[in-house]
This record gives structure tokens, sequence and C-alpha cells, in this order.
């Protein structure tokens, strides 16, 4: 194997390609995909229950499976957009899809699958530290202590992932003490104690599989707020079952109304073979996830602590008024620093994509999860456009309570991007980490991305930037960089630096660019 060989097959290795359009795949006999036909169950899914899916090969019944985030996947079903493409969905609750006008009608059986509340994981040393070993403890007392400094977590973007809205929504409820749905006016009141509370995150993610993957990588943080089944499978950590309650995953596996007759009866079969005994005990020791039939016990990794689930928000507004909370007041700021590749071989299409995606953080797409993934206010946005050598990186700080100004400054910059010269990737690369070492200190959450259509032509090499990078103090190596694969671009190196810094890879080679950008908001 060559040298270069083998750096690939880390890199591969370490980390995953996000695809961006639905992402489809099979469980039928065997492990090849399964072509659509009259037999076969087509499922639009949340990647939450993509470990479930060599299980599902031994069923009998052929699926199809498309992945998409959970957001987009709900108002895709609402819409009617996944009327006639699919026969069921998969997402780890309906309760976000069940409060958007229309949905209910779209939707036909549920099935309850397993379940997995939202917890927290922390360190066994800093749970003992804390006095929580063995003793019921609120999220009264887990803020509290968030408050005070006493620990730090990672927990996954509530506007891209399920994992991350259930504990928001479980943190607002119990923090509220409310007794019922929640209302407006609590999710005001209750804001300024999620502030407290998430003033102890330092780790985000668009997906609680890679919060985990990060996690057992480099740490960083004392803990997870993630799934239970998910914490059960990262070594080291104590969970703790917070005593006023907790908001439940419950995976139905739903039928769509507008499923042929022919397809209700595979969905028919597959729910009754994954509710068999032997099936469920399979999910349980496989995923740690919880049974969802009374034959099947518990096993004793889920402990014996009483789970009172916490009331969810009625309306839609109520939950999109909760995440915009998060996001422009409770969360911590984000700094997010953008490395553009302008070069000549950008002209024409490409160009004009890459302006558009930008545009589109601006507050263009007016859909729920456009809306969600703009820019921020009190986010610093830094632009790095880079050709044969770097530009003026420029600055942009979005103010709390009225962004449009700033935003309208990074239409207009966007619009003005201009195509000439070479390709110094890496040493664009180098001026974002100058600038965000510049800056290291004043609490953002901190990352970087990466679109390039090209490979590196002038400038610094890879091993230039890899040297840099490693010779960085601690802190400023936690600063991850995503990488948008499109055009031309280097795969292997492009992979090297998501590996080298702790990042990801997302490809928009056959997609959109736009909808790159879009799902790596959900990391920032």
């Amino acid at each position: 194997m060559s040298r270069r060989t083998a750096r690939l097959t880390a890199a591969l290795a370490l980390v995953g390609v996000t695809a961006l359009a639905a992402c489809s795949t099979g469980a039928g006999g065997s492990g090849d995909p399964v072509e659509d036909g009259p037999d076969v169950l087509r499922v639009l899914a949340g990647s939450e229950v993509k470990d479930l899916e060599p299980m599902l090969r031994q069923s009998g019944v052929k699926v199809r499976i498309s992945y998409t985030g959970t957001l987009d996947g709900a108002e895709q079903v609402a819409r009617g957009d996944a009327d006639g493409s699919y026969d069921a969905i998969w997402f780890s609750s309906n309760r976000y899809l069940s409060l958007i006008d229309g949905a209910k009608g779209r939707l036909s059986t549920e099935t309850r699958i397993m379940s997995s509340p939202v917890l927290l994981g922390l360190r066994t040393a800093k749970v003992k530290e804390l006095g929580w070993e063995g003793k019921p403890v609120s999220w009264e007392q887990i803020a509290t202590a968030a408050r005070q400094g006493r620990f730090t977590f990672g927990m996954s973007n509530p506007a891209s992932s399920n994992s991350g809205f259930s504990a928001l929504v479980g943190v607002a409820a119990a923090l509220s003490d409310a007794g019922e749905a929640l209302s407006p006016e609590q999710v005001t009141a209750v804001t300024p104690k999620l502030k407290e509370f998430f003033s102890a995150q330092r780790l985000t993610s668009g997906s609680s599989g890679w919060l985990a993957e990060a996690y057992a990588r480099d740490g960083g943080v004392d803990g997870l707020v993630n799934y239970e089944s998910v914490l059960l499978g990262v070594k080291g950590l104590s969970l703790v079952y917070p005593s006023d309650g907790v908001v439940t995953a419950d995976y139905p596996l739903t039928l769509l109304a507008s499923a042929a007759t022919d397809k209700r009866e595979l969905y028919g079969r597959l729910t009754a073979w994954l509710r068999t005994p032997d099936t469920q005990r399979r999910i349980m020791t496989t995923t740690h996830r919880r049974p969802a039939v009374p034959e099947v016990r518990p096993g004793p990794e889920f402990g014996t602590a009483p789970l009172l689930e916490l009331p969810f928000p009625n309306r839609r507004t109520t939950a999109d008024g909760l995440i915009t909370a998060y996001l422009d007041e409770a969360r911590v700021p984000s700094r997010a620093l953008f490395v553009l590749d302008t070069s000549g071989s950008m002209q024409g299409d490409r160009i004009e994509n890459l302006r558009r995606a930008l545009v589109t953080l601006t507050g263009a797409d007016t859909s729920a999860s456009g809306t969600f993934s703009r820019f921020r206010d009190r986010e610093n946005v830094i632009m790095i456009p880079f050709s044969g050598s770097v530009g003026q990186p420029r600055s942009f700080i979005l103010p709390e309570g009225n962004p449009r100004p700033v935003l309208d400054e990074i239409r207009a910059y966007a619009q003005g991007l201009r195509t000439e010269g070479g390709t110094a990737i890496f040493e664009g690369l180098r001026t974002a980490y100058q600038q965000a070492a510049a800056t290291a200190g004043d609490g953002r959450y901190t990352s970087v991305v990466l679109m390039t259509d090209g490979e590196n032509t002038d400038g610094i090499s890879y091993d230039d930037f890899a040297a840099f990078y490693r010779a960085l103090p601690e802190g400023q190596r936690r600063t991850r960089t995503f990488v948008v694969l499109f055009g031309d671009s280097d795969v292997e190196e492009m992979r090297q630096i998501a590996t080298l810094t702790g990042g990801a890879v997302f490809d928009a080679r056959g997609g959109s660019l736009a909808a790159a950008f879009k799902e790596i908001r959900g990391y920032q």
C-alpha cells in the first residue's frame, strides 16, 4: 500500500462523508442497495435509525431507506412532497411534525418500535466531584452547577437534531416548572435560566452520532447531553437521570396515508417483525434502546430510576420560539470563519452557486430549516476569500435583536465575490486559524468552513499547514474545519483536513452547495 493510499484509508476510517440530498440505501436480503419496486417499502428516515439497517435485512421485507434531517423531513412530509416517493417515515419522534399544519392528515398508522430518553452523561470522576453519585439530581441542580462553571458539556443543535431539540424542551419545561405544555410566555420567562445552563456548552453538532464520535476522539468537555442509547455506548460516562423529568424518543415507524395497499401490507409485516420479542431483545442489546413490548424486560444497564415525561409544546409557534431563543439568546455565541475559493476555476455557475449559498444563510430561505440555519444574532461571521493568494478577511458581527442590516451587508458581500487566479487553499486555511487565534479567549464557539472546487496550486502545502496546526496551543486545535467537496476538489486532501482538525466532510459535488452550507450550520 502506498503512503498516499494509506493516508486516504486512515482518513476514510475516521471521517464520514455526510450526504446532502436524501441518501438512499438498502436493507434487503444482502448488503447490496435495494432497487425500488412494488415489493419494496420506501422509508424516509432520520439518521438516528441508521444503526438498525443491518438488522432489517433479516426481516424478510425489502426496505429502501433515504436519510434526511429531522426538520427537513418534517417539512417535506407536511408539504406532501413525500407522497408517492415514500411509503413510510421513521424519525426518532413525530412530535415536531405533528405541530405543523396539515401534517397529521399525511400520516396513517404509527407503530412505536423502541424508546430512549435524553439525559446528561458525565465522566464518572466529575459525577463524584459534584456529589451526585447515587443521588437524585434535578435539572435545576444541573443548571446551577453549569452556571457556576463546575462542568462543561456537548449537545447537538436543536434546529438540526431531535436529541438537541428534546434536551432543550426538557430543560426549558423543568426550569420553568411547567405542569402543562410550554407557552410562549413561559419560553420568554425561562430564557435567562436557559442562558445560564447553556453557558457550560462547549461542543455542538448537527447529529447525535457525530457528537459522540467527537467526544470519544478528543474529549474537550466533561460530558454530553444525548440519547441514553448513545451515552451507554460511550466509555467512561456515568448517566444522570434528572428527577424532574425527561423527554423520550419513541421512534414511531409511521405509514403514510398515501401509501398503496401492497405497501401497507409490507409495513404491517415489518412492524410485526420489529416488535417480536427476539427482535426487541436484539435492538436492546445491540443499540442500547429500551424495548417497546411488555414481554421484554429492560436490561440492568437502564437502571431503576423512574422516568417522568416532561410536557412537550402543543403549538409550532412555541416550539419554533424555543429554538429561536436558544440560537439567538441562550447558547454561547459562535464565530464562523468561511474560507472561500474564488479562483479562476470558480468562474461561471460555480461562483454563482457560492453566492447563492451564502445569500441563503442571510435569510433568503424562508422554510423552517432555512430560517434556523441563517446567521444568528450575536454571531461573528468572518469571510476569507482566496485565489492565488489570500484576500482581506472581512468580519461581520450580528447584533442581538436587529441583525437585518448586517445580514444585508453579508448578502452584498456575497454578491460581490469575483473570480481570478490560482488556488492557495492552505494559505487560506492558515489565515483562518490565525484569525481564530487572534480572538481566542472571548468565549465563542469557533469553527471553520472550507469550500474549494479544485486542488492546491499556490502557497504552502498540506504538510506545511499540518505542521502549523499541530504547533497551535491545545485549545486552538479544538477549532474544527468542516470541508465542502465541490467541483474538482482533491478528495484525499480535503478528508485529511477534516481528520486533522476533528471536523467532517460534506459532499456537494452532486447536489446543492446551499444545502451543504445549511447542513454545516448545525455544527457551528
